[in-house]
């Protein structure tokens, strides 16, 4: 078998979990928003479960495949977000929980039917068996990954969003006014910080006590239940 088609085998095994992993936390939280009152999503049509629809061409293609071609230990990716009208829905403060919630229960989810499948599905080809073992597994780790890192009390996150909602008014307006700059701080908190201190010789795996850590405590409490 060439390099090249090992390459393809071994990256699908991430990129298909990708594509249902990002499709369907986005597409939750539209259906979600409709449920409260707010039909922006299905009017934009993206009350829908093709991937095409809900593709960002830097979280969705971009990061994962750089991801891929350097060998990181993990992979991570995002979509497109899904428009919500939050001032529609009703009631409003429930409202904006229950659609940020639904992306990042959709992963769990999504978890827990690739191990009941990883258990339960009959036996094929040792090259099948090898490849669905493999996809599932990365299916489980994927989206406790993304469940985890997007209930981050940070806006614009999900965790952030329910951290908005559920704050007295005068703290949400300052969450609120994050959402801009929230990705940013983020950004240079989980990543750009611990380079730089890697630098001087402090190590500070940020996101590996933030997400990670969680993610695998999340992977294990699933797994004791549903294996």
């Amino acid at each position: 078998m060439s390099n090249a088609i090992e390459f393809i085998i071994s990256a699908s095994t991430w990129v298909v979990p990708v594509l249902f992993a990002v499709t369907l936390h986005e597409a939750a939280h539209g259906f979600a928003a409709k449920l409260f009152g707010d039909d922006t999503a299905q009017r934009l049509g993206r009350l829908s479960l093709n991937p095409i629809r809900h593709i960002d061409p830097v979280g969705t293609v971009l990061i994962p495949a750089l991801l891929l071609i350097t060998a990181a230990p993990f992979l991570f990716g995002y979509a497109k977000p899904v428009p919500v009208a939050f001032h529609r829905l009703h009631p409003q403060r429930l409202g904006v929980i229950g659609v940020a919630v639904a992306g990042p229960l959709t992963n769990v989810l999504l978890a827990i039917v690739s191990i009941l499948l990883l258990v339960w599905l009959p036996s094929f080809s040792p090259e099948v068996n090898d490849w669905l073992g493999t996809m599932l597994n990365q299916s489980i780790w994927l989206n406790c990954i993304l469940a985890v890192f997007n209930m981050l009390p940070i806006p614009p996150l999900d965790g952030g969003r329910v951290l908005t909602a559920i704050s007295p008014l005068p703290v949400a307006r300052v969450l609120a006014r994050m959402e801009k700059t929230g990705m940013i701080i983020l950004i240079g908190l989980v990543f750009l910080l611990p380079y730089v201190t890697s630098k001087l010789g402090i190590y500070l795996p940020i996101f590996q006590w933030l997400v990670i850590e969680p993610a695998n405590a999340l992977v294990h409490f699933l797994a004791a239940i549903f294996a």
